[in-house]
């Protein structure tokens, strides 16, 4: 049940006196765009959303270290005020695809479930530990409802289709390299039902090839790996970047995000139609976060205590440019505005929500 004692950050301040403050502490330039409540999102044809990995705000558009992504959200489009939902990843990921976080507040399997003693269900025994894998529509339900396609390109899946929770070390590589707990589609159950989820659950390969022959779905999940997406992890067989916490991480990041969005723009999809690329993080990192300083925006409950202030750029083939998007937003509002863009039936639970807002001015086509 929603707790409505106290009100999401987005309705504490007047509009006028947040659009002011959220432009003053603005690192990027150009013009600004004034908060809308409105949810006249066009149409698009395309819509591409990488995510990368507990990296705060401050962290990846304050310190130097990505300067593609700077340049990027400086050209195209920056969501100032853009907030996750809850810590660890997991739960932001099934948010984002799903409208809620379901109450998972861990990073455990898919196949988990209340007292599991299986070793990847770490805090089964916890109260109000719920199960993992979630009965119910979804993004890819609401997709397939409507005659869309979906694509998860997820590097170093084990296989097509896999539904392992993390690849296997090999000879040269460290284990976990993918993780499942970064993928959000295999925690619901219609996902695991699907017959063409060999086709659907898929590696950077496809990727590629999709990317040159212009042959992208409707909606396409992108996830560089743990070494890629500003994770980390820490192993003897991982690269010298790939360590946690390291500036070289974030640099390392950087770099494989530039490429992929040089890899869409060169794509048959980018010269015709309406096409966006959204790069948009998990959740914060322990660096970012600053003690009383807002963790969350638009939807407050007992299951949503927030995931901090996180960078997301809006990268489109006809919309704006230079604009500095000062509205209160979480991955629930781009949820709702991937559902309005692509002419989906109706916002799939908290993407509903009155304090939600589609992510309209950086979605507007010129």
């Amino acid at each position: 049940m929603r707790n409505t004692s106290r009100a999401p950050f987005c309705r504490l301040l007047p509009a006028i006196v947040l659009a002011a403050l959220m432009l003053a502490s603005n690192p990027l330039p150009g013009r600004a765009a004034e908060p809308s409540a409105a949810s006249s999102v066009p149409h698009y044809d395309h819509i591409l959303v990488i995510v990368e990995e507990n990296k705060g705000y401050a962290t990846v558009l304050d310190h130097g270290y990505a300067p593609n992504i700077s340049r990027l959200g400086a050209t195209y489009g920056t969501a100032t005020q853009m907030f996750a939902e809850v810590h660890p990843s997991e739960a932001n990921y099934v948010a984002l695809l799903g409208g809620d976080t379901f109450g998972i507040h861990d990073d455990d399997a898919w196949y988990c479930v209340t007292n599991d003693t299986r070793s990847l269900c770490k805090g089964a025994d916890a109260p109000g530990f719920v199960a993992h894998l979630i009965a119910g529509p979804n993004l890819a339900s609401q997709l397939r409802a409507k005659g869309l396609g979906w694509r998860a390109y997820l590097e170093n899946i084990p296989a097509p289709g896999s539904l392992a929770i993390v690849s296997p070390e090999s000879a040269t590589e460290p284990a976990a390299l993918y993780a499942a707990k970064h993928t959000g589609f295999t925690n619901f159950a219609s996902v695991h039902a699907d017959p063409d989820l060999a086709h659907e659950l898929v590696g950077f390969d496809a990727l590629s090839a999709d990317l040159r022959a212009g042959n992208v779905p409707a909606f396409a999940l992108i996830v560089p790996n743990q070494c890629d997406e500003m994770h980390g992890i820490d192993s003897p067989k991982a690269p010298p970047d790939c360590a946690k916490g390291d500036a070289g991480l974030v640099r390392r990041g950087d770099a494989v995000v530039g490429n992929l969005v040089k890899q869409i723009q060169a794509s048959p999809i980018w010269s015709a139609g309406e096409t966006a690329i959204v790069v948009t993080w998990d959740e914060d990192g322990k660096a970012d976060r600053i003690l009383g300083a807002p963790q969350s925006c638009c939807v407050v409950d007992a299951h949503n205590p927030g995931g901090g202030h996180i960078p997301t750029i809006v990268i489109t083939n006809h919309g704006p440019r230079g604009l500095s998007d000062p509205t209160p937003y979480d991955h629930y509002s781009l949820l709702r505005t991937i559902e309005d863009a692509l002419g989906l039936d109706g916002h799939l639970r908290h993407a509903g929500d009155p304090g939600v807002r589609a992510m309209t001015p950086l979605f507007a086509l010129k």
